[in-house]
């Protein structure tokens, strides 16, 4: 089944991923300030661009309860609730290993697998703005800063996992012919246009 998707939904879509991909790559290199110190340019980057995309993703969710139904519905972003969604995703998962066990490729649409993993990482993301944003604003210093930051830097860790799998994903999609990127980006294939020889 191909899944309609508004401009709206890529622009955000691209938003999620930018600001995901500048907060894990500041996070390697910046240092949380002392009590009193001022913090350097990465940290205060990261937490500025966290704020962004925090508004980016509430923007999404939002978007997503009032989008037009042709685009992926929560229910099949999140079908840990529905017994007949949750089989279609044990079924893709199966797909997958018959085909690795027979040493194929996996199946090229496997919407009902791919949508629940592409909610997984909403969330992961969402977890991380927020957590990180409530520990700017409420808690820095205090003992429950502690233990909300470090489930801040477990959710990071995951989401550097996530994201090289997605990446993974998308190229081995690539390199099949599905041209994601193109979707994904807008680019499109210029049309060969064939001319008579002349004579």
């Amino acid at each position: 089944m191909s899944i309609a998707r508004s401009h709206l939904t890529r622009v955000l879509h691209l938003a999620v991923l930018l600001t995901v991909v500048e907060q894990l790559l500041t996070s390697l290199v910046m240092e949380r300030p002392l009590p009193g110190e001022d913090p350097d340019w990465p940290f205060a980057l990261h937490q500025q661009v966290g704020l962004v995309g925090l508004a980016v993703l509430m923007l999404f969710w939002l978007w997503m309860l009032i989008r037009d139904e042709r685009e992926t519905p929560l229910q099949q972003l999140f079908p840990w609730f529905s017994a007949e969604r949750l089989a279609d995703v044990a079924a893709d998962i199966r797909a997958i290993v018959r085909a690795l066990a027979a040493l194929r490729a996996p199946p090229p649409h496997l919407d009902a697998l791919s949508s629940a993993v592409h909610g997984l990482g909403l969330l992961l993301a969402t977890f991380l703005a927020m957590s990180g944003a409530v520990w700017f604003a409420l808690f820095t210093g205090t003992p429950y800063g502690r233990i909300l930051l470090m489930a801040h830097k477990l959710a990071g860790n995951v989401m550097w996992a996530y994201l090289i799998a997605h990446a993974s994903a998308a190229l081995l999609h690539q390199a099949r012919g599905d041209r994601i990127f193109a979707r994904m980006f807008w680019v499109r294939r210029r049309r060969r246009t064939h001319t008579a020889p002349a004579e």
